[in-house]
């Protein structure tokens, strides 16, 4: 069995068509999803569900992207956690994310909309190890 069938990603996306694209696109390719709307929800989320990784939009309602980024960072049980930055935000916010100091810096970043590609290949190094998600 591919060991991305046992890997579980959490979606954290306000926009519900960009959440249900990505939901799709990663259930089509054997993990396992779980869907925040906004930051607060996704840190309960992470925490409750300890997911192998997060997809992470930066500007949100409620509790932004950033902020949920730091709240992972700080606390243990989430630390690890590899964060993807999918965001229609422009291409200046990783040079924010890495000029602060205080943000452990995300593992990948995308514009939106991503390349279905790209982002799969990420996300299979990611959790697999350098394998693209679905190998053995």
């Amino acid at each position: 069995m591919p060991e991305s069938r046992s890997k579980t990603i959490l979606v954290v996306e306000d926009e519900p068509d960009e959440a249900s694209y990505l939901r799709a696109l990663l259930e089509d390719q054997g993990f396992a999803v779980i869907t925040a709307s906004d930051g607060a929800e996704g840190l309960e989320k992470a925490r409750a569900c300890r997911p192998d990784l997060i997809t992470l939009d930066v500007s949100m309602p409620r509790q932004s992207g950033v902020r949920l980024l730091r709240e992972l960072g700080r606390d243990p049980a989430t630390a690890a956690i590899p964060v993807v930055i999918i965001t229609g935000v422009s291409h200046d916010i990783k040079r924010f994310l890495e000029s602060r100091k205080h943000l452990r810096p995300p593992a990948a970043y995308f514009d939106k909309p991503p390349d279905r590609g790209q982002l799969l290949a990420a996300i299979g190094k990611l959790l697999n190890g350098g394998l693209p998600a679905g190998s053995n």
